[in-house]
């Protein structure tokens, strides 16, 4: 829209131009929102491991590692304009989705993958700067989707800019790739039926009278529509509170295709000890989610600063959580500060959960995916930042802005333990 303005503009007679020009000579100087071209690299190392793997129903590995590397490039495009684009990649390898297919040693893509990312951001910021508006359009893609996003949102500065109110919205348009356990793709009805060679060439041992009914799930297209509202109060010279809601409702393919389910009324049948899944989990084809948040900042002087938060989640799967963190900045010289926090974390079980062995047949929702069971967390975090408002350290053009390193290690009360490394560099071009 700004754009399409200044097009019209360029419509207008030149005498009423020459006189715009005129007058904009007698405005005061205009801060630009943004100085200079930044450039933040990113990057993180993360690793977990545990005994309650989905893909494997419920018992088995979580193991996982991921590196991932991003790159966030913010061009000022005039005074008031900003674009910023937000690029990743991701390469992670599984332990846990290898048992897709665990009849085949390194069952390819699932087994190691790459994920990529795109999003790139439109921001205007009015003469004042009290009134902010941007649109973002995002592109992601895996080995069995991809996923295409858009949305904006909405900013407004009020008494002497004390007071923020926000308002955002985004829309991601999902696509799956529909992968099965290996061993009932024979038996689904869209696939090739019992003519696959699979159990001619294994034997099964246990019940061997191996028969899922298993019908393929119809749906491969899950929406996401989010919607947040903000609210930002200075309360004192030392104290700010911030107030968020956000609302999601998703539609569509909810479940993961290769999440086994073994039913605790079916005998189990096996081939080289392996358990044979039953179903995949099926889940509603909708879930709306609501969070409510609450921040509180206090500067206590100019080495201590205490940053508080707690948010409450609820959804109609039967969910509800309680997320309450505390972190605690120390600035311990000019230009260094250390951030060591703490997250604890709980939640209730979803309607559809049980255990392995733990549903039965007659079930329409089964899920034994230990991501929406009943447990609590704890996460420890530590970092530390450099900053140089002056950049004197340069390379080339481009001067070095802020380094930050933090690493966060996780608990999980079902025995799901985690650790991530995140590290930045900041620069600006001069």
């Amino acid at each position: 829209m700004h754009r399409f303005i200044l097009i019209l503009g360029l419509l207008l007679p030149f005498s009423v131009l020459a006189q715009e020009m005129a007058t904009d000579t007698t405005k005061a100087y205009k801060k630009r929102v943004l100085e200079s071209t930044e450039i933040d690299l990113l990057g993180s190392y993360y690793a977990q491991d545990g005994n309650n793997g989905a893909v494997t129903g419920g018992i088995g590995t979580e193991e996982l590692e991921d590196l991932t590397a991003a790159i966030i490039i913010a061009i000022p495009l005039n005074d008031d304009d900003v674009l910023t684009i937000d690029a990743g990649i991701s390469d992670y390898t599984s332990a846990s989705t290898a048992n897709i297919d665990p009849f085949v040693t390194g069952s390819g893509a699932s087994h190691a993958d790459i994920w990529t990312n795109i999003v790139g951001t439109y921001s205007h910021s009015s003469d004042n700067r009290n009134t902010v508006w941007s649109a973002n359009m995002s592109v992601s893609s895996e080995y069995d989707y991809f996923s295409f996003g858009f949305g904006g949102s909405f900013t407004k500065l009020m008494h002497e800019k004390n007071t923020e109110l926000s308002v955002h919205t985004n829309i991601y348009l999902d696509t799956w790739t529909l992968i099965y356990p290996r061993e009932l793709r024979p038996f689904d009805v869209g696939g090739k039926g019992l003519d696959d060679d699979f159990f001619k060439e294994n034997t099964i041992t246990g019940n061997p009278d191996y028969a899922p009914v298993f019908n393929g799930l119809n749906e491969r297209k899950r929406n996401s529509y989010a919607f947040g509202l903000n609210l930002s109060q200075i309360l004192s010279p030392r104290l700010q509170a911030l107030l968020s809601i956000d609302v999601i409702q998703q539609q569509g393919l909810l479940s993961t295709p290769f999440h086994r389910v073994y039913f605790k009324d079916v005998a189990p049948s096996y081939i080289n000890n392996i358990h044979l899944a039953n179903d995949v989990e099926k889940l509603p084809d909708s879930r709306t989610k609501l969070a409510i948040g609450a921040r509180l900042n206090y500067y206590i002087n100019e080495v201590f600063i205490l940053r508080t938060f707690y948010r409450y989640y609820t959804d109609d799967w039967g969910i509800a959580s309680h997320t309450a963190s505390l972190e605690a900045p120390i600035k311990i010289a000019n230009r260094w500060t250390l951030y060591p926090s703490y997250r604890y974390y709980v939640q209730s079980a979803a309607d559809y959960f049980a255990p392995y062995k733990g549903h039965h047949s007659s079930a329409q929702f089964y899920t034994s995916d230990f991501d929406v069971s009943k447990y609590d967390a704890n996460q420890f975090g530590f970092g530390l930042s450099y900053t140089d408002m002056f950049t004197d350290f340069r390379i080339s053009r481009f001067g070095l802005k802020s380094i930050d390193l933090k690493y966060v290690n996780y608990q999980r009360s079902t025995g799901l333990k985690a650790g991530i490394i995140t590290g930045g560099l900041k620069f600006v071009m001069e």
